[in-house]
């Protein structure tokens, strides 16, 4: 079997079993559809008498506010080149990041999400802003994407337009760029998987950040997938080490890492191995 044809699965149905047997998919009857549960944060932002902003913090002794779910259709497994049809932990981190921080965003503007597979972290989004959700248009992921968004109409409080982004094409669509001007934050989760694809990512990164308002931010999560290689004789993480090495080449642009302290509203193992990364333009 070629490595193109070999089938990857997402670690998080090895942690629970989201799957729900009696929901049947709309788009292709080899999806399957899932239930992911969360709580709404009880906690918000406000201003100190100095002018700062101060996180509200959940008073650990109240109940957490009642249970509520997203339904997502998707494949369990794909080829590696299809693996944005399916739900990966990175995506889960990024809603958290959303779900909690959502107010320092600037009000009125738009969230464009990069490489957003099956749409999941759009529809978190589209809770608080209007949403860009891009991706390539290969494998019907675009017609996915406006399926979930219409599975989640309840939860979707602005609207989403599903645009094609090729992160391999030499030029933005004009249709992102008119939008760029009100973007307040970029977004994109699981992109980091393949180094020709990575080097690709992180050119659309740069072109984005030179066309954006000032000063604008990419939050990026991912998951450090590591192996053991003979030529290293030890166990590294060759993907995420290449993501590093294409973002030290990045101009006029600040890249740190967020520390993982905000609460998790998503029910799902927050491994350590996961990482959010703010890029932000000079």
């Amino acid at each position: 079997m070629d490595d193109k044809d070999f089938q990857v699965s997402s670690e998080i149905f090895e942690e629970n079993d989201y799957v729900v047997v009696t929901k049947k998919p709309i788009l292709s009857e080899n999806n399957v559809v899932s239930k992911f549960n969360f709580y709404r944060p009880r906690c918000g932002l406000a201003i100190d008498a100095d002018g700062d902003l101060n996180v509200l913090r959940r008073n650990p002794r109240t109940p957490p506010s009642p249970t509520d779910f997203i339904e997502i259709e998707h494949k369990k497994s794909t080829v590696l080149g299809m693996v944005g049809l399916q739900v990966w932990r990175g995506a889960f981190l990024l809603a958290d990041w959303l779900m909690h921080y959502h107010e320092t965003i600037p009000k009125g503007s738009y969230v464009l999400e990069l490489g957003s597979g099956v749409g999941f972290t759009s529809i978190v989004a589209s809770m608080f802003f209007p949403v860009i959700c891009t991706d390539v248009n290969r494998g019907d992921i675009l017609r996915l994407i406006e399926c979930n968004v219409h599975r989640n109409e309840n939860h979707v409080k602005n609207p989403i337009e599903v645009l094609e982004l090729d992160f391999t094409s030499d030029r933005l669509p004009e249709e992102i760029v008119k939008h760029l001007p009100n973007v307040g934050v970029i977004i994109a989760a699981d992109t980091v998987y393949d180094d020709s694809l990575t080097e690709a990512f992180i050119r659309t990164i740069q072109r984005l950040l030179s066309t954006t308002r000032a000063q604008s931010s990419v939050y990026v999560a991912l998951e450090k997938r590591y192996v053991f290689t003979v030529a290293d004789c030890d166990t590294v993480a060759p993907c995420y080490d290449y993501y590093l090495e294409c973002l030290e080449k990045l101009t006029n642009v600040k890249c740190e890492p967020v520390p993982l302290t905000f609460p998790q509203y998503f029910q799902y193992q927050r491994a350590k191995e996961l990482v959010l990364w703010k890029v932000t333009a000079l």
